[in-house]
């Protein structure tokens, strides 16, 4: 199997110094940079299959980084920043990067998400036609959704949600980016909305809906579908 390639972006020597050896025993090959510009240009010219990302860059700030990213490539980039305020969480999320790790971390936790990212790369916008996520089938070309064979029944805004979520299966979708494609731009802060639906649908779809499995909540930025 080919080794990913991973290309680590952060100026703090210490950081580069522990993920290189760390993320290569983990099987991956490991290339480097320390600035914005440096960043842009190694996913142009080097190929890397995943971008680990720090907001706090001395030359340009992370989030452009992932504007200028997705302006082109859809490479998947996990964010790995001390800065741990939601409204940084959610304005890198809803730029396009795939998930968001603090500092400081585990390495355990960071592998397990660059794994999920790897896995998912290319699904951001075409869902697979039948997606399982533990006993609950979502079948988007017969519209269908059903446990152990036998039908769910939702309502038209529940199955949108649901299928949304599926298109980034095993990301964080946020709440903003969730509100405005099920209701409109209009209804861009409207969370009582989504808390309202989200709950409909964890009691028609949760084995237990007051521990869900499917539908993760990622606390103040937004939720996750996870999928087998």
């Amino acid at each position: 199997m080919t080794q990913a390639r991973i290309l680590v972006v952060d100026d703090e020597p210490q950081i580069q110094r522990f993920l290189k050896p760390a993320l290569s025993a983990a099987g991956y090959d490991v290339i480097e940079a320390a600035t914005g510009a440096e960043a842009l240009k190694a996913v142009a010219t080097a190929a890397p299959d995943l971008v680990i990302l720090d907001l706090g860059l001395p030359d340009m700030d992370g989030k452009d980084v992932i504007a200028s990213l997705r302006g082109w490539s859809t490479i998947p980039i996990v964010i790995l920043s001390a800065r741990d305020r939601e409204s940084e969480k959610i304005a890198a999320l809803d730029l396009g990067a795939d998930d968001y790790v603090e500092k400081p971390f585990g390495i355990g936790e960071l592998t397990a998400r660059i794994r999920s990212a790897l896995r998912h790369r290319g699904k951001a916008e075409t869902a697979p036609t039948v997606m399982v996520a533990d006993d609950l089938t979502i079948d988007t070309v017969r519209r269908l959704v059903s446990r152990n064979g036998e039908p769910i029944r939702l309502t038209p805004k529940e199955y949108d949600l649901l299928t949304l979520l599926g298109r980034h299966a095993g990301r964080v979708v946020t709440h903003k980016t969730l509100l405005t494609s099920a209701w409109g731009p209009a209804h861009g802060e409207d969370l009582h909305y989504l808390r309202v639906f989200i709950g409909q649908l964890r009691q028609k779809i949760e084995r237990d809906p007051t521990r869900p499995t499917i539908v993760r909540t990622e606390p103040g930025v937004g939720y996750r579908l996870v999928v087998d």
